[in-house]
């Protein structure tokens, strides 16, 4: 569930703007999005998604005709995708449509986010994989020394910055089982950040940007340093899925985002 949706859920509700909250209460089979997904409209803004095409555009009509009729009572409707709306996905599904009051907001389920990460580097990958995180339930610590190097615009709440003079000492303020994303400007901070990473052990995912070339000369240093070899094993570098191509910084950040998808399941 989203924390964005829920963020404006509830701003929408403290400025007293007339909304109905979609929400898909049960499914079966092949259907766009599972039970528990919800979606927003009002009489003139939609937020979040049910699943978009002919069912997302029924439901929006529908919401914004209980809005004409200020309707309180909530309502549900049930759908099979197939005959009801000429659909492919055989599935069915009761979509229940209510209000967005206090009642609603409070029953709207607090979701933990998919990882947590720290991301080192305010540099262009990183803004690229900063902005495509904005809209993730995730939670990001984003770390550089260069305050200038952070865009203008400001992120959103789950993505926070850090502005300090060694970063390698945020690893150890880190929970365990968070990942890591190191996408520095230096390789000798590259270097600290990712031995104090890798000395921890207890990272979920631990990802540096740079070559395969890098990545042997960083491991020969950590052997000569006494990094555990389970430890080191673990690292990924060079970053990103495979069969993306490009370097340009926001193709290296969709690869980087992907792997982490993959890497780093909710629990």
């Amino acid at each position: 569930m989203s924390a964005a949706l829920l963020a404006t859920a509830t701003r929408w509700l403290a400025e007293g703007r007339a909304a109905q909250v979609v929400l898909v209460l049960s499914s079966r089979g092949s259907v766009p999005r599972e039970a528990g997904t919800r979606m927003l409209v009002g009489p003139d803004a939609v937020a979040g998604t049910i699943g978009g095409g002919h069912l997302e555009h029924q439901a929006i009509a529908l919401a914004r005709e209980r809005l004409q009729r200020n309707a309180v009572q909530p309502l549900e409707q049930p759908i099979a995708l197939g005959p009801t709306l000429g659909q492919c996905c055989g599935g069915t599904l009761v979509l229940r449509y209510g209000a967005l009051d206090a009642e609603a907001l409070a029953a709207w389920p607090r979701a933990l986010p998919r990882f947590e990460l720290q991301l080192f580097g305010a540099g262009h990958v990183g803004r690229a994989v900063a902005h495509l995180l904005e809209g993730f339930d995730c939670r990001v610590q984003w770390i550089d020394e260069r305050e200038a190097e952070f865009p203008d615009q400001p992120s959103p709440p789950h993505v926070v910055r850090v502005c300090v003079d060694a970063p390698e000492a945020e690893v150890r303020l880190a929970a365990p089982g968070t990942c890591f994303l190191i996408l520095t400007h230096q390789h000798e901070l590259d270097l600290r950040i990712c031995e104090a990473v890798l000395r921890r052990g207890d990272f979920r995912f631990c990802g540096l940007i740079g070559s395969a070339t890098k990545r042997a000369r960083f491991i020969h240093h950590f052997e000569r340093r006494g990094v555990v070899a389970e430890a080191v094993a673990r690292l990924v570098c060079p970053i990103g899925i495979t069969g993306i191509e490009g370097k340009e910084p926001e193709v290296l950040a969709v690869a980087v985002v992907a792997q982490l998808l993959q890497q780093c399941p909710p629990r």
